[in-house]
């Protein structure tokens, strides 16, 4: 059974930095696309963050998070990391992250295996 596991949440002031990744046991992230998305109490899930599987393929963001977050991997590591910079209070979320071998998008609907996700909460 394919299993993500999320780490590095927490709670942050606003103007800080968190450091989310997303590890895969037994699972090759390095061969799939992984995307990043949160859900906040009462909102849909948005889609945050996307990299491709290719060497140097694309990476895409939501507009509510350019020039603050960065999704990158770590492949040594058989993890996917996203830097989260700036972060402001509508930050706050349950953040998950996502694998697909063959679609790249921000759509949840397009992804395979997830995993349970990480609290991020921005409060002064």
């Amino acid at each position: 059974q394919v299993k993500l596991v999320e780490s590095g949440g927490g709670l942050v002031q606003p103007g800080g930095s968190l450091r989310l990744s997303c590890t895969g046991a037994s699972f090759p992230l390095g061969s799939n696309n992984i995307a990043w998305f949160r859900q906040a109490p009462g909102k849909e899930q948005e889609g945050v963050s996307c990299i491709s599987s290719l060497t140097d393929g694309p990476r895409y963001y939501a507009d509510s998070v350019k020039g603050r977050f960065t999704i990158g991997r770590d492949n040594d590591n058989n993890s996917v990391y996203l830097q989260m910079d700036s972060l402001q209070p509508e930050d706050t979320a349950v953040y998950y992250c996502a694998a697909d071998p063959l679609r790249l998008s921000l759509s949840p609907r397009h992804y395979t295996f997830w995993g349970q996700g990480t609290q991020v909460t921005v409060s002064s």
